[in-house]
């Protein structure tokens, strides 16, 4: 499959995905039984993987929105920038963050740094993808989809250059 300059090939397919996250969603249903988390979806990449998880989730989960950006075409630009800010009260809510990939784990770093100055009861970490060839990050995140290789990857709401969020599979770029 062509995007823009580039090539790219199947790697995780949308079945496999579908089963995973339904997996994950009750794995966090069972964790947070009574205790309404809220979860912060970081934008662009995690919608998709968001949307699916609220879906396979029990009870009736709150969701808020977050953008920040690390990422410039196929490459991490190693500085976190931020677009879109909350608009949700964190005090003394059970925070779950989704992400769509963790590569170093810069963002996540940043992302708890800045949530706990709001006094949370706790904070989590979902990716749906992990690069632990990468992952540097100074706490392990909690519930991840697929650990993966240390690709460029497309498809599920990643992108390159905001082309191939619409893909329902994972595409590696092609060496």
């Amino acid at each position: 499959m062509r995007i823009l300059d580039k090539y790219f090939d199947l790697y995780i397919p949308e079945e496999k995905i579908a089963s995973r996250v339904r997996q994950l969603g009750e794995k966090i249903s069972e964790d947070y039984l009574n205790k309404d988390p809220l979860f912060v979806s970081i934008l662009k990449g995690a919608f998709i993987f968001t949307s699916d998880l609220m879906k396979s989730m029990d009870g009736e989960p709150e969701v808020s929105f977050y953008q920040v950006s690390s990422y410039q075409g196929t490459k991490s630009t190693g500085k976190v920038e931020e677009k879109i800010r909350l608009d949700t009260v964190l005090e003394n809510r059970h925070i779950i963050v989704l992400d769509d990939i963790v590569d170093t784990g810069l963002t996540c770093e940043y992302l708890k740094s800045q949530f706990l100055k709001f006094n949370p009861a706790s904070i989590e970490f979902a990716a749906f993808l992990l690069k632990p060839e990468v992952f540097r990050g100074r706490f392990p995140i909690k519930y991840v989809g697929f650990e993966v290789e240390n690709r460029f990857l497309v498809g599920y709401g990643m992108d390159y250059n905001e082309k191939g969020r619409n893909l329902s599979a994972i595409y590696k770029v092609r060496d």
